[in-house]
């Protein structure tokens, strides 16, 4: 059995419906759009581990209003990264800036995302979730 890697990833839109991603600085999807998350920390909750990750992956403070699926990942070295993907909220209107493991961070219009490199499995799994069309 491969070892499980608790992770989370973070779905939030701006005021205007424009989703939050991060290009990847690191494996996995180096250099394509994901959304941005990462490793849960030992002790940390999930809820604690997202708002901590947006922050330090793109100076947004969010709240987290639900978790919204679950995605399971092959990890570069090995294990299978399990990732609860949450909605969340921005507390405040700030330009995102690609900080930490994320060379750069921006939102996008939903009808742009299809134009993008994104992570495997990205979009289909925010249609099956029913957050983008």
């Amino acid at each position: 059995m491969s070892t499980l890697i608790p992770c989370v990833g973070a779905v939030v839109f701006d005021e205007a419906g424009a989703l939050l991603l991060v290009k990847r600085g690191h494996e996995p999807a180096l250099g394509r759009w994901s959304l941005p998350g990462g490793r849960v920390e030992p002790g940390e909750s999930h809820e604690a581990a997202i708002i901590r990750e947006v922050f330090e992956e793109t100076g947004l403070t969010i709240s987290v209003v639900r978790e919204v699926g679950t995605v399971h990942r092959a990890a570069p070295g090995g294990g299978t990264y399990v990732v609860k993907d949450f909605l969340g909220k921005c507390i405040e209107s700030r330009i995102p800036v690609g900080n930490d493991d994320a060379d750069e961070a921006s939102f996008f219009a939903l009808e742009d995302l299809g134009d993008l490199d994104t992570s495997d499995g990205l979009l289909e799994a925010l249609a099956e979730w029913g957050l983008i069309d």
